[in-house]
């Protein structure tokens, strides 16, 4: 692909977020300020999963894993 087709689709991504988000409305410091905390929120929960989800399948690995009789020969 070339570099235009790339700009220009990246441009209708962020055209139809404004669109759906209605940020189109919004004045420029109230759609900062959106966006700002709209990112917060989207970083937190990837940092969230990041961290808890592999505990998780840990545990869940764990408890099946006994209950179905399977022993790990991995010691923690």
């Amino acid at each position: 692909m070339d570099f235009r087709r790339v700009k220009e689709y990246f441009s209708w991504l962020y055209y139809q977020y404004q669109i759906i988000s209605c940020c189109a409305v919004l004045e420029p410091w109230e759609r900062s300020m959106f966006n700002t905390i709209l990112l917060t929120i989207f970083a937190m929960v990837v940092y969230t999963a990041y961290v808890f989800i592999p505990i998780h399948i840990r545990l869940a690995w764990e408890f099946f894993s006994k209950i179905c009789g399977y022993h790990s020969t991995i010691s923690n």
